[in-house]
């Protein structure tokens, strides 16, 4: 209604007047509808609410704000943690019994119900207002109102009566708007008997007058419109199911605030798992609380919630409603393993904002199926870990600081070696966007981390990642620097065969080290020979290098497979090295077994700083014949600290390949004994192709510290192109080599075999063939009859003597002091240079030997020794010959030679007569003769020793030396040196007769001598004069013989005064001794002698018969 408002008339002085519109509230009650709702929070049993309906959120908001006002009116919370026991939740409708009252409910006129069925659990009272409305009588505006009821309930039964009568209202409520339809609202009525059977009465009341609002004031001039009803009751009887073991939340919503069934989030603590006993979990975080130096007995407390990774899986994998627990006996489960894993997780690290946090939680809601497989490993990855099956149990090894359980060399695996493999870096990613549950957010949030070198590098390579059960944006953040280091670092995967005592020892996520030398370019470990408390003795010390220095340490598998040495502050530190046995500075734990794995490390050592690679092992494999093949993935122990403080990398220093080497030392041509030989020399003779040959043999030293193994050599001869070769060792051969200068050039090679140090370069001039032999060594003399002796010397080391070489040996009959070679003479003809004996004349005097090689080339010194033979009384000289002290010197008969200066030397001089000529001497054969000028008889034919005598000279023929030429130099040749002995010689033949006047015809062939025991009367002697050399004459300075005959001794017997005839006649008168048979005190003997016999006169002697003994010289034949 609309009431116009002034007044007016007409004529006069008109006037005028204002209208008002009627003032209308707008219409602000609905009628008020609730819905319940029923959320299956989690298996039980549960923590629950974190804060509790502050933890609640309906379409994004808080139920409860953290001012502690409510977003949000008449929301009825019901919660349930999960219990076994647990009661039902009250507001789960089962049946509905719905009776009409249709009563108006007016002021002091009470309306009650009753409800005897003694089942119903509740009473849902619906009242009803046709209008809600005030109407200003005057202004004709329309405006709100209100009401207030109150709401009652009271317990009886047929025996007791009331047994709770009416107290507070159960309902207290104001009704305020303004409403011109019909509006309606439930009131929920839990019944609380006392006793089980009670009937309730159940009582509306109105609080105020009925032509009152709720404040019951007058009010004047106004039509009220807020008369209300009990329009129907309904009994509820509640389904009454606990669902045990299920967390529970229930609501029950006034639908006005809401235009569909809200969205609900819940912040809980979930479930409440096994822990172990003695330590406490931080309320607020779920981080189990390990006090200092906890050791576990392994039993387990109450089960309380945590948040803690380890023990959730252990949960998980035991539990018999929700997990895998009957499948898996907690006896299958290693949980010490779960322990390891637990307090790691759980340390405080910082989270990157000024605060620190467990290092690894589990905050997550597993809400769908999924496979067992996958969920574990799920879990396992929250906390960096695997599982597997070992030894009939499944255990964790998780990616944590751990100390090397294991040992590989090449000694351990089989002949394939190591296997290595990687990613290219440009595919690596550089960016990694985490994306985790933000808890404040209640959204996926994303933590960004990039590698900024890589960036620069490779460029942005992004990679995404789903944290699972990550709440934490530090936690997130740590993830996201794992993901960057272990796709940059961790790319390199190892795989290797190995043998039945590793494959049961290793399991996945251990720590294994390998000392390869592939890698390292060292051999740094093997097999133990054999082993004391604190020694081992390596397996090859040839093949290792063993290094020491004060920051070598070493490493050993032990009898119960474990390494002894890992643990840092339990190091095995290395005091020695000497000959292959590794001494350490404390006891083994065990002494190890022979053959059992060694490693070493040597660190502070410069160059060859080593350290054996470190690995994390991701699988084992059996194989056939008792093998096992293992992978494992690249290991940096300080990539703890790298991801979660920010500290550097620690880098190990696993090779020597990337470093470049220092050069040789001390580049020399060795020194050596030939094979068979006693001298050391630096040109050494070899057969090749069945030819003698000359090789040097170079050799350096590795510079100190440095373990270099190859070596690059180049070489060439006088100005040819270099020859290049690798060689591994400190020596080389360059073999066959030829008469020059060689240079050679050595440069050490880096263990990767691409770089090289500088080289350090040498040169030699090499002698070759030309090179004189040695001298004879040890040369002696052992006579074994009169004319007879035999030389001895050791065997010349050159082969160019021993093959096709020969032994020269001359004499000169002066004592050492005044012997020389060029005035000896050859006495036999030269022996093979591979031997080691002769049988030579015995002379007095001094022999030389000089070695000669196949070439011609001989000793530089000839190796004298002298003999002195004595006059003993078993010879006698009856000639002595010396031509050159003759009146007339050399008086014999000469053929193609003449007296020179008292010397004889070779005629015709061919230089005098023709001035020059090719020919000098070989006209004439290169000989000539001179026969001795007596004839000496011995009167008789005898045996007898004929010695010779020479001192010989070779000299320059006359106008060939080079300096006495004429005409243009280039066209004149000629000798520099001048000349040697060796090339002449004078050999001495003697020949005999046996007649008393001998003719030509009469005498023997001529026969070579030296010393000789001979047969004749007379003696005739020669010598002849040679020369091999066209340039050189001989020049004899001394020349002689002598004879002598031998003592000798004749026996028998006569009679006196009869002649007694030698069996042979002496050469002279010998010495005879009688001895009568019986010859008085005054008797003597009468001798006559001759060379042929005796007559002997006995005087006074009883007895005619004597015996005789007849010593002299000579036989006559």
């Amino acid at each position: 209604m609309t009431t116009i408002i002034g007044s007016g008339g007409s004529g006069g002085k008109g006037g005028g007047g204002t209208t008002r519109s009627p003032k209308t509230t707008e219409d602000s009650l609905d009628s008020r509808q609730y819905a319940t709702v029923l959320d299956l929070i989690s298996e039980g049993e549960i923590e629950g609410l974190v804060d509790g309906s502050k933890s609640i959120f309906l379409n994004q908001t808080q139920l409860l704000a953290d001012n502690d006002e409510f977003n949000f009116e008449d929301v009825t919370v019901y919660t349930r943690n999960g219990t076994q026991a647990q009661d039902y939740i009250p507001i789960l409708t089962g049946t509905d019994n719905e009776r009409v009252i249709d009563r108006p409910v007016r002021f002091e006129q009470d309306v009650i119900e009753t409800v005897t069925d003694a089942q119903v659990d509740a009473v849902r009272v619906t009242i009803t207002l046709n209008q809600l409305q005030k109407i200003n009588t005057e202004n004709g505006d329309t405006l709100g109102t209100s009401i207030k009821t109150k709401m009652f309930l009271e317990y009886f039964n047929g025996t007791d009566g009331i047994t709770q009568s009416y107290g507070d209202p159960v309902v207290n409520d104001k009704i305020s708007g303004r409403s011109e339809d019909t509006y309606q609202k439930d009131y929920l009525l839990t019944l609380n008997r006392p006793n089980a059977g009670d009937s309730v009465r159940v009582k509306v009341i109105r609080t105020h007058k009925d032509n009152r609002d709720a404040s019951n004031e007058p009010e004047n001039n106004v039509l009220l419109n807020n008369e209300f009803s009990w329009s129907s009751m309904t009994e509820i009887k509640y389904a009454k199911l606990r669902y045990p073991n299920s967390a529970l939340v229930a609501l029950r919503v006034e639908a006005e605030q809401f235009s569909s069934i809200p969205t609900r989030k819940y912040f809980v603590k979930g479930i409440k798992v096994k822990i172990p006993a003695g330590v406490t979990v931080d309320s607020d975080t779920g981080r189990i609380i390990y006090p200092e130096n906890f050791v576990w007995n392994g039993t387990f407390a109450a089960a309380t919630w945590t948040a803690c990774p380890a023990f959730i899986l252990y949960d998980l994998l035991t539990n018999t409603r929700y997990g895998f627990g009957n499948f898996i006996d907690t006896a299958q489960l290693d949980k010490y393993a779960f322990f390891a894993a637990s307090k790691y997780s759980n340390a405080l690290v910082d989270d990157g904002f000024g605060g620190q946090e467990a290092r690894f939680s589990c905050n997550t809601t597993i809400q769908t199926a999924e496979e067992a497989f996958k969920l574990i490993n799920d879990l396992l990855s929250v906390m960096r870990c695997q599982g597997y099956w070992a030894a009939g149990s499944l255990t964790i090894e998780q990616d944590a600081p751990k100390d090397a359980a294991y040992l590989f060399t090449n000694a351990n695996v089989t002949e394939e070696g190591f296997n290595y493999s990687g990613s290219s870096l440009k595919t690596r990613p550089t960016v990694v966007v985490v994306s985790y549950l933000d808890i404040d957010l209640q959204e996926t949030a994303y933590e960004v981390v990039e590698d900024h070198d890589g960036i620069a590098k490779y460029g942005v390579v992004r990679k995404e990642f789903n944290a699972f059960a990550c709440t934490s944006r530090g936690q997130a953040a740590r993830i996201g620097k794992w993901i960057l280091y272990s796709e940059k670092y961790e790319k390199e995967v190892v795989s290797f065969t190995s043998s039945l005592d590793a494959g049961q020892t290793v399991r996945p996520g251990m720590i294994i080290q390998i000392a390869d030398p592939v890698i390292s370019g060292a051999r740094k470990g093997g097999r133990i020979k054999s082993a004391t408390s604190n020694t081992i003795t390596v397996d090859d010390t040839a093949n290792t290098d063993l290094t020491f220095a004060d920051g070598s340490f070493l490493y050993v598998i032990l009898p119960d497979g474990t390494v002894d040495g890992e643990v840092a502050d339990e190091k095995l530190r290395v005091i020695d090295i000497t000959n292959g046995v590794i001494t350490v500075d404390r006891d083994f734990y065990a002494v190890p077994n022979a053959n059992s794995i060694w490693v070493l490390e040597t660190l502070g050592t410069g160059a060859t700083d080593i350290q054996p690679t470190t690995w994390r092992v991701l699988s084992i494999e059996e194989q056939e014949g008792l093998l096992y093949t293992i992978s494992a993935v690249a290991y940096n122990a300080s990539k703890f600290a790298f991801v979660e403080d920010g500290e550097p990398l620690q880098t190990r220093d696993t090779t020597n390949l990337n470093i470049i080497p220092e050069p040789p030392k001390e580049l020399k041509v060795l020194k050596q004994i030939p094979p068979g030989g006693t001298e050391e020399r630096e040109e050494v003779q070899f057969v090749l192709n069945g030819k003698v040959a000359i090789k040097i043999t170079w050799q350096w030293r590795v510079p100190s510290g440095q373990t270099t193994k190859k070596f690059r050599v180049r070489y060439r001869h006088e100005d040819e192109n270099f020859t290049e070769v690798i060689v591994q060792g400190t020596t080389f051969d360059i073999l066959d080599v030829k008469k020059g200068n060689y240079q050679i050039q050595v440069s050490c090679i880096s263990s990767s075999g691409i770089l090289f140090s500088k080289p350090t370069t040498a040169d030699y001039d090499v002698e070759g063939l030309s090179a004189p032999p040695n001298d004879i060594r040890n040369l002696s003399l052992t006579p074994t009859t009169d004319t007879l002796a035999i030389l001895s010397w050791k065997k010349v080391d050159e082969l160019d003597v021993q093959l096709g070489g020969r032994i020269i040996i001359r004499h000169d009959p002066r004592v050492l002091a005044l012997a020389e070679w060029n005035a000896s003479n050859r006495i036999v003809d030269g022996v093979s240079g591979a031997s080691t004996q002769k049988q030579v004349p015995l002379l007095a005097g001094t022999y030389f030997l000089k070695a000669e090689d196949f070439l011609g080339i001989k000793s530089v010194n000839a190796t004298a020794f002298e003999v002195a033979l004595p006059q003993p009384d078993s010879r006698h000289v009856v000639k002595t010959y010396a031509e050159h002290n003759l009146s007339t010197p050399f008086n014999g008969t000469k053929t193609n030679c003449s007296v020179v200066s008292g010397n004889l030397d070779l005629v015709p001089d061919l230089y005098v007569a023709l001035g020059y000529a090719e020919d000098l001497y070989f006209e004439v054969d290169g000989a000539a003769e001179y026969q001795f000028q007596d004839t000496f008889d011995l009167g008789g034919t005898f045996d007898f020793i004929i010695r010779r005598s020479i001192i010989s000279f070779p000299t320059e023929a006359t106008g060939v030396l080079f300096d006495a030429r004429a005409g243009e130099f280039d066209d004149a040749d000629g000798l520099f040196d001048g000349t040697t002995s060796d090339v002449i010689n004078v050999v001495t033949y003697v020949r005999t007769a046996t007649v008393a006047s001998p003719s030509e015809s009469d005498y023997s062939p001529w026969a070579e001598f030296v010393a000789a025991v001979v047969q004749g009367r007379h003696v005739q002697i020669k010598a002849e004069l040679e020369t091999t050399d066209q340039f050189t004459n001989v020049s004899i300075d001394q020349l002689g013989a002598t004879l002598e005959l031998a003592r000798r001794t004749e026996t028998g017997s006569g009679t006196s005064g009869n002649a007694v005839t030698f069996a042979n006649a002496f050469y002279e008168t010998p010495e005879v001794i009688v001895t009568p048979t019986n010859l008085g005190a005054d008797g003597f003997v009468t001798l006559t002698k001759s060379t042929t016999g005796f007559t002997a006169t006995l005087s006074g002697a009883s007895d005619t018969g004597f015996s005789y003994t007849a010593t002299g010289f000579g036989r006559a034949l």
